[in-house]
């Protein structure tokens, strides 16, 4: 291994603390783990984030990082009685520690005991920085803690060791008194951050920000832009993703595990294959079969599996152990028996709808007749949506908008010459759909909803509790809430440009005496079509940056969970120019 240089290198600017102090530590609480003590100095957020609110995201940095520990990670050796005596090098590695008196535990890589002295070393993807201490704040202060647990346990333990695998160098970390009193204070901070249950605000303008894995669900532009602390936003959010969701709709299908695939047949037919790291949702609809190790797979990788009817009506959705986040939960709760802050919210969603509702009009417009006046009154009616004081006044405004767009809606669609079904529709109905566009609508709908459920459980909330929508009959009242501003951006986009590029024709339906149904070749078709809608970008209207809609459903899950969690003044809601 490379020993360390002595070359002078120019001082490392200094990160300041977070003004906090320390509070009194519960007896029941959780002890502190030391990777979140690196992680609280690196950004108190990032700590709070992982280990309360149990957030998570994989990176290449994290993906390496676990191969770098694959060794050490691997149980051998224990330590000996602290005044045994033994000349020989001794190692233990994976050992785990904690103490009460300490608020702490670790499970340190590699502990090294020679001459009476015990020496942790910590294992570090990278390679060595060139900072003057040799080693970054985070890594020497999780190193330290590791150290007082060693020495609380009896042993003693003046320095340890930080390894950089990129580089294969082994960094010595003295224990001198500055370091240990930054690492005391670094535990009472964090714990008085965590009894407080207020998460940290985010870093402004931070490089940190960008190479970190979790960007994406801490929002930190967004979040400092919404609170007008700065007046950028880097796309921190955007990323693609090559997992989609898998759709199984063939009666008495089975849908099996294969190494690393899914296998899809019917009767003796030859299986069709679809790649478990390529999925992000499995889709069932109808009487199709899964098998229990298929099921525990999809749990252990968090992929949902959502079931529909035949008819494609949403029944329900199949997860693991679900998001942990509880302390995201309380405040939804909570904040579901504030009248005026579920108005205030409804609002938004209803005015945000008619004015997409209107967008949507505009730009596809192609009959002969005047739109005008039907523009004119939905922009009217989303004012006044803005303003009203009651909920059921709210309702008439959306029953009065949702007529007005629904009466011009076959203004834009293109008709089909010489059939015997025509595209068109007076008014909106369900239950069943009594024509071909409406029968359309409530198909997308119910993808839609279960595109937004599995968003909102993907970030921690409870789909079931809503604010405008009633939770009754279990249906998923804040999936219902948040998907009413995308209902004309998404499904009825989608049934317009299926109609009009000829994706889904006449024959694609079939009558029956209580309504009309989209058949199994039709489904195909309007799922491609949905799908498709779901992977075009959109330029978000507030952080300039562009995105899929199938990742916009995700930020604006996250919004509304940083809005009712206090960290900004209103929830954004999506509209198009």
């Amino acid at each position: 291994m490379a020993e360390l240089d002595e070359t002078p290198i120019p001082k490392e600017p200094v990160q300041s603390a977070l003004p906090l102090r320390a509070g009194r530590r519960s007896e029941q609480a959780p002890l502190i783990p030391a990777r979140m003590l690196n992680e609280f100095v690196y950004c108190p957020r990032l700590a709070y984030l992982e280990w309360v609110q149990k957030e998570w995201e994989d990176s290449s940095d994290t993906v390496e990082g676990r191969h770098v520990h694959r060794q050490v990670d691997r149980q051998s050796g224990s330590l000996p009685a602290p005044d045994d005596e033994f000349e020989e090098l001794k190692r233990a590695r994976s050992l785990e520690l904690s103490s009460r008196e300490l608020d702490l535990t670790a499970r340190i890589d590699l502990v090294e005991i020679a001459g009476g002295k015990v020496t942790p070393i910590d294992y570090k993807r990278g390679k060595r920085p060139h900072v003057p201490r040799r080693a970054y704040d985070p890594e020497r202060v999780q190193l330290c803690a590791q150290g007082l647990l060693l020495e609380e346990h009896g042993y003693e333990c003046p320095e340890g060791v930080l390894y950089f695998a990129g580089s294969r160098e082994r960094v010595r970390v003295p224990f001198d008194e500055e370091l240990r009193s930054l690492t005391r204070e670094s535990l009472n901070v964090l714990r008085s951050v965590v009894d407080a249950g207020r998460i940290p605000p985010p870093l402004e303008d931070s490089p940190k920000c960008t190479g970190c894995s979790l960007a994406a669900i801490c929002l930190p532009d967004e979040v400092n832009l919404l609170r007008s602390v700065s007046d950028s936003v880097r796309p921190l959010s955007v990323k693609h993703s090559r997992a989609l969701p898998v759709y199984v709709q063939s009666h008495r299908a089975k849908v099996a595990k294969r190494g690393e695939r899914l296998a899809i047949s019917v009767g003796d037919e030859k299986p069709t294959h679809a790649r478990l790291a390529e999925t992000s949702q499995l889709v069932v609809m109808g009487n199709v079969y899964v098998t229990t190790p298929t099921l525990h797979e999809l749990m252990r990788r968090d992929i949902p599996v959502t079931w529909h009817s035949f008819g494609g009506w949403f029944l329900g959705h199949t997860v693991g152990a679900g998001h942990a986040n509880v302390e995201l939960r309380t405040a939804q709760y909570k904040a579901s028996f504030d009248d005026q802050l579920c108005l205030k919210l409804a609002r938004g969603w209803v005015q945000a709808k008619i004015r997409n509702c209107r967008t949507l009009l505009r730009r596809n417009w192609r009959s002969d007749g005047d739109v005008q006046p039907a523009l004119k009154d939905l922009s009217r009616l989303a004012d006044r949506a803005g303003r009203v004081k009651e909920p059921g006044v709210l309702l008439g405004v959306e029953g009065a908008a949702a007529a007005r767009y629904f009466g011009h809606l076959t203004g834009m669609l293109k008709q089909p010459s010489g059939e015997t079904i025509a595209f068109e529709m007076n008014n909106r109905n369900r239950r069943p759909p009594t024509d071909p566009v409406n029968a359309m609508l409530s198909f997308g709908y119910s993808l839609l909803t279960r595109a937004f459920l599995v968003a909102l459980s993907a970030t921690g909330f409870d789909p079931y509790r809503g604010f405008f929508h009633q939770p009754r009959y279990g249906r998923p009242a804040l999936a219902l809430d948040m998907m009413e501003p995308f209902r004309p951006l998404i499904v009825d986009s989608v049934v317009v440009t299926a109609i009009n590029n000829g994706e889904v024709r006449p024959t694609d339906f079939m009558e029956t005496p209580i309504g009309t149904n989209l058949t199994s070749t039709g489904r195909k078709r309007f799922i491609a079509t949905f799908e498709r809608r779901l992977a075009q970008e959109v330029t978000h209207p507030i952080f300039g940056y562009r995105l899929e809609y199938r990742r916009l459903l995700e930020v604006q899950a996250r919004l509304l969970a940083r809005y009712l969690m206090g960290e900004i003044p209103a929830y954004p809601n999506f509209t198009t120019r």
